[in-house]
């Protein structure tokens, strides 16, 4: 019985004596416009957009010298001129940020298998089997942002902690070329005196629904029950319980499956007729469907997004049986996804086209069908 009790005394203590998770995340600075700026001297050191400076278009990315006045991705083009008469804007080049950004994911190859890309710029790492008394994960935080700075001459930020969220966190903290770690026992501390606008996943209405609330900082939301946040959020409200007391079980996903693909266009003006629209549809059609061909990746869900001229949004789906089989499908569908919104309410800002439901397919079959590998 003795034997037995010390043979399972020590199973349990082997649970319970899983190392701690040691998490990087890696955000590149201002990385489209520095990008522009390293291979164009005459852009250091200014204001500079990447994106449209058309009435309609859109600050994809904005430089740090852009940041001083105010300038934001994602703001109208209009919007950042006023803010900064002396703006420069630049065309993305999309094709060289892809490249870049292979470079920095092969450096971060040569630190773990476990890399999971958000976008072009950032990743999350889980280095805990690579890390050890020789070389901690801030060494190696450290050692890949001097590797990116050599390698590509641009500049990244680093969060190291112990979970997702802390180490999003972390990178955020000392923007730009910055390196941050929280340590287990400084988890807690360095929530609570946050504002709750500035963890990742909490966006602006939100914050503001929380502000009505009461909720005004990490403390705020870890004073709330969880049966409370459910209750105003919904399903989402667990995760608020969990982060307020800097909790995240997620793990670092290596080969994210991504969910969908799609190309949106905001035209230079309102479109009313129908020839504008389906000509408008192309060239969104020619983007989803190089992306299916270049990776394999095709899916069972189209999906046609209108924005109206007053902001007003819609969407209209159509699922196949089957993947779909080639870009004139993909083209149709989209055209009668459109056709059935005629006559059109509203002229129309914007249009998208997506895919979903996806699936890689390797081979194509006699008949023409996409085969799956299944």
């Amino acid at each position: 019985m003795l034997y037995i009790l010390q043979l399972y005394t020590k199973a349990i203590g082997e649970v319970e004596t899983a190392p701690q998770r040691k998490i990087i995340h890696v955000d590149m600075d201002a990385f489209f416009a520095s990008v522009e700026q390293r291979d164009n001297p005459d852009l250091r050191g200014k204001p500079v957009a990447v994106g449209g400076s058309r009435e309609r278009g859109v600050v994809a990315a904005a430089s740090y010298e852009a940041r001083q006045y105010g300038v934001r991705s994602a703001m109208s083009s209009l919007m950042a001129i006023r803010k900064c008469p002396h703006l420069i804007f630049v065309k993305p080049r999309f094709e060289v940020y892809k490249t870049v950004s292979a470079q920095i994911r092969t450096i971060f190859a040569d630190y773990t298998d476990l890399i999971e890309p958000l976008s072009l710029d950032e990743a999350y790492l889980d280095v805990t089997e690579r890390a050890s008394a020789d070389l901690t994960a801030t060494q190696i935080a450290q050692e890949i942002k001097e590797r990116i700075r050599q390698e590509t001459q641009l500049t990244a930020s680093a969060g190291v902690s112990y979970n997702k969220f802390l180490a999003k966190l972390a990178s955020d903290y000392r923007k730009p070329d910055g390196l941050f770690v929280i340590k287990p026992h400084q988890g807690l501390a360095f929530v609570e005196q946050l504002n709750v606008g500035q963890f990742h996943g909490v966006g602006r209405v939100t914050a503001e629904k929380m502000n009505q609330l009461g909720i005004f900082t990490g403390l705020d939301l870890r004073q709330q029950t969880e049966a409370f946040l459910t209750r105003h959020f919904g399903k989402v409200g667990h995760h608020y319980y969990s982060i307020a007391r800097a909790i995240d079980d997620r793990p670092v996903t290596a080969n994210r499956v991504r969910k969908s693909v799609g190309s949106e266009n905001t035209f230079s003006h309102d479109l009313t007729e129908e020839s504008e629209l389906l000509t408008g549809l192309e060239p969104l059609t020619d983007d989803v469907w190089a992306y299916c061909e270049r990776t394999g990746v095709y899916g069972r869900t189209v999906t046609l997004k209108v924005k109206y001229a007053d902001f007003q949004q819609i969407t209209r789906s159509r699922t196949l049986p089957t993947t779909v089989a080639s870009r004139n499908i993909l083209q149709q569908i989209t055209a009668d996804l459109l056709t059935g919104l005629l006559p059109l309410p509203k002229p129309v800002r914007l249009l998208g086209v997506s895919i979903s439901n996806l699936d890689t397919v390797t081979t194509t079959s006699a008949n023409g069908q996409l085969a799956l590998d299944l």
